[in-house]
């Protein structure tokens, strides 16, 4: 069974999304996109610098963005057994999925971008991702500092989100049996309560969305758990905002429906290597640039007779 992913914000670098336009159609699909999302995607996702990629506000639907064009140029939705995102990439997923048109979702995930980019204003907050330790202890010990567990991700990591005094102090002071504590580039602290204005905002919005029941399998940063329902889907769209994001869980699930190989949608890498520590044995390929298409269809053409 074949598991397309997206990923979440971080995974962004200047200039990233130049070799895709050079795809046919590319350019006329992100001018539509852009303004469905309000900004220049074609602009930050080749001419912006690192800072300028960063602000949650333009990450966001660029994120999104990439990969809708990626998936759409690999067509691998169909042969897919399940589909998730990681974060705001949950947004790429539901757009794959059926869930919200290509539009909507870029609309509704540029909302969430901007809401949140306010929310982010309000306090100095930031996130650090915590490599190796028992789980336990990492937890403990961001709890001692006041600090959220804002992403469970597995294979030995979990990311930290709280005020920049807090993740000092864990830096000072890391969990004993962790290895290291690498701050992450982006602008706040996201899944965690500093980020609940953004809630309100989107569930203001969610009333002008037409959604349907997704038509592949769509895994829940939420639990890990199968979602069938278009609406649930939506609503935890909006909640997962301010509530941690548990990939950990969805790779059990994948592991549990029988996967067999993992595609990442672009800009693809971080949720492949996670799956190559916690799920060894199963194919994995990161969309990167589209040199990785020819390698990515052999994948999708294996699995195409087996997608339910």
């Amino acid at each position: 069974m074949l598991v397309l992913v997206a990923p979440g914000q971080g995974a962004q670098t200047p200039g990233f999304l130049t070799p895709w336009l050079e795809l046919p159609g590319a350019a006329d699909r992100l001018a539509d996109w852009s303004d469905a999302a309000g900004i220049d995607l074609v602009h930050y996702g080749t001419k912006a610098d690192a800072d300028e990629i960063r602000d949650t506000a333009v990450a966001q639907p660029l994120l999104v963005a990439a990969g809708l064009l990626s998936a759409g140029e690999l067509g691998a939705t169909g042969a897919a057994g399940a589909l998730a995102g990681h974060s705001v990439g949950e947004f790429t997923a539901a757009a794959l999925a059926g869930v919200l048109s290509e539009e909507a979702a870029l609309g509704f995930v540029a909302a969430r971008g901007r809401a949140m980019a306010e929310a982010a204003a309000v306090t100095a907050t930031g996130m650090s991702a915590i490599l190796g330790g028992e789980p336990e202890d990492v937890v403990a010990r961001l709890t001692e500092l006041g600090l959220t567990p804002a992403n469970i991700n597995g294979a030995g990591q979990i990311v930290a989100a709280g005020t920049i005094e807090q993740l000092a102090a864990l830096a000072e002071n890391k969990p004993e049996t962790a290895r290291r504590v690498t701050p992450l580039k982006v602008a706040g602290a996201f899944h965690t309560h500093h980020m609940a204005p953004a809630v309100a905002t989107l569930e203001a919005l969610v009333p002008g969305l037409a959604v349907s029941d997704p038509g592949t399998r769509y895994v829940s940063n939420t639990d890990g758990q199968v979602v069938g329902s278009g609406a649930e889907i939506v609503g935890r769209l909006v909640t997962q905002v301010s509530n941690p994001v548990r990939w950990d869980l969805c790779m059990e699930t994948f592991q549990k429906l029988g996967v067999t190989a993992i595609i990442e949608a672009a800009p693809g890498g971080t949720l492949v290597g996670l799956a190559k520590r916690a799920l060894p044995g199963i194919r994995t390929l990161a969309l990167k640039t589209p040199d990785d298409l020819e390698a990515a269809r052999a994948i999708v053409a294996e699995h195409a007779n087996q997608a339910e």
